[in-house]
């Protein structure tokens, strides 16, 4: 493990009293730190010096620590930043996060919180190299901790999560129920330095309304009727870790704005306290819901909504990503034969071809429940069939697909053949909704036969999209 004197600390701060005495302060924590006076002699020292952690004012003559901290993002030099605001300048704050800031504390320093922001940093530069390295042999697998796809969408997503997830912001994930937002939400924690701490999820519209500041933030004895004994809420069994707030929407009003002060301020007070607790506590939203359509209806403040989606994560529906299915059955089939103490072997294509060709409305979670069901019907050292999958919609659709979408295709005598391939690949393109995966299964073609189809249509300036 790294020891905290070989971590480089600089201190950007325009007040020579204030850059003194955090100097002297981090310093006796046994840091080895450097001072700069703005951000233009700041981002000089980090040049010069080479240092693991910044920790810069916002408000600085010549450059400020916005400036700073975008010339540091641009030239992609691996550190920290930390910047320092004034009370209540929240915006700035999130802003700050956009850029890249791994976290921020309000002015004056609260000296327990800077120690605690030093050492998780510090924890985080340790385990950076190890996290890369296990990252691009996830990434090749098409999968980033428990998350599974191959799809560009769940690329993108993967990439984001690499990003974010070492830092302190906070991150709204949205999505169709079962969608797999929990899942998105254990993955942030688990490549992060807090992975060790607890992970702690609360379904907000699972708790009545009367219990849900006692369940949040806990309470004394007597706070309330029944309050027969001090209870920790969530903030506190989170505490180090990573804390979820599932379907943030249906949290009334008046705890969302304490929660916003929890937020902006790292303190919390118990329901029936007098005195404040500091909380080290990442906090994480999801609802499969619009926030933006919650703001609107008075269900969600505009400012929680703002402080809590500083990155935002959208998760597509299983739908339109078709091609992540395969990989998502292999682990599940896994998974299940674990559980279960099952030893199915795989699944057939012709399987395969109906789970592909679905809707799934319910998602992610929808397609675990029917896995789990085929592994139990299925004997030990077979094969998954269709015949699995009992719903015949399912193989229906796949059968019948390819027809119905010829049926609708009408042809002139004359038409040549290769004009009416085009007609038919396209109809049946429309028919599956531009979904290249099902148009394909319909046709009975592969899926690249049908990519080089449409390549070649719009070479010649065909409607191939």
């Amino acid at each position: 493990m790294t020891s905290q004197a070989s971590v480089k600390v600089l201190i950007v701060e325009d007040e020579i009293h204030a850059r003194q005495g955090l100097a002297e302060l981090i310093s006796d924590w046994g840091y080895e730190t450097e001072t700069a006076r703005d951000g233009i002699e700041g981002f000089e020292k980090v040049l010069a010096w080479s240092p693991e952690i910044v920790i810069t004012d916002l408000k600085m003559p010549r450059m400020d620590g916005m400036e700073l901290l975008m010339k540091l993002a641009d030239s992609e030099l691996s550190l920290a930043v930390i910047v320092l605001t004034a009370q209540g300048s929240v915006e700035l704050a999130v802003d700050a996060m956009k850029l890249g800031a791994y976290d921020f504390l309000p002015k004056p320093v609260d000296s327990a919180r800077l120690k605690t922001i030093l050492r998780n940093a510090t924890r985080q530069r340790e385990t950076e190299a190890e996290r890369a390295v296990t990252q691009q042999q996830m990434r090749q697998r098409g999968s980033l901790g428990p998350l599974v796809g191959q799809s560009e969408q769940m690329r993108e997503i993967f990439g984001l999560i690499e990003r974010i997830a070492a830092t302190n912001v906070s991150v709204l994930i949205t999505g169709e129920s079962g969608t797999g937002k929990e899942l998105v939400a254990r993955t942030l924690h688990a490549l992060s330095d807090r992975k060790e701490r607890p992970f702690v999820a609360v379904n907000c519209a699972a708790i009545p309304e009367t219990l849900m500041e006692s369940e949040i933030f806990g309470h004394e004895k007597g706070a309330f009727t029944g309050a027969t004994e001090r209870r920790a809420g969530c903030f506190e069994l989170a505490e180090g870790g990573t804390l979820l707030l599932d379907e943030l929407g249906e949290m009334p009003i008046g705890i969302q704005a304490k929660l916003l002060r929890v937020l902006e301020e790292r303190k919390m007070r118990r329901l029936g306290g007098s005195s404040e607790i500091a909380v080290d506590v990442r906090v994480l939203a999801a609802t499969n819901r619009s926030p933006d359509a919650a703001v609107a209806a008075g269900q969600l403040r505009a400012d929680l909504l703002y402080r809590l989606n500083v990155f935002h994560i959208q998760i597509p529906p299983l739908r339109d990503r078709p091609e992540d299915i395969p990989l998502m059955v292999e682990a599940m089939l896994a998974e299940m034969n674990r559980k279960h103490g099952r030893q199915v072997t795989g699944i057939a294509p012709d399987a395969m071809q109906v789970l592909q060709a679905y809707d799934w409305p319910g998602n992610a979670r929808e397609l675990r429940n029917r896995m789990e069901r085929a592994v139990i019907l299925t004997p030990d050292g077979e094969a998954i069939l269709s015949r699995h999958f009992p719903e015949q919609p399912l193989r229906k659709e796949v059968a019948s697909g390819a027809a119905q979408a010829s049926d609708a295709v009408l042809l002139q005598v004359g038409t040549t053949v290769a004009e009416a391939e085009r007609r038919l690949i396209m109809k049946t393109l429309e028919s599956a909704g531009g979904n290249k995966t099902r148009a394909a299964q319909m046709l009975a073609v592969s899926l690249k036969t049908l990519h080089n189809k449409l390549k070649e249509y719009r070479q010649q300036g065909t409607d191939a999209e």
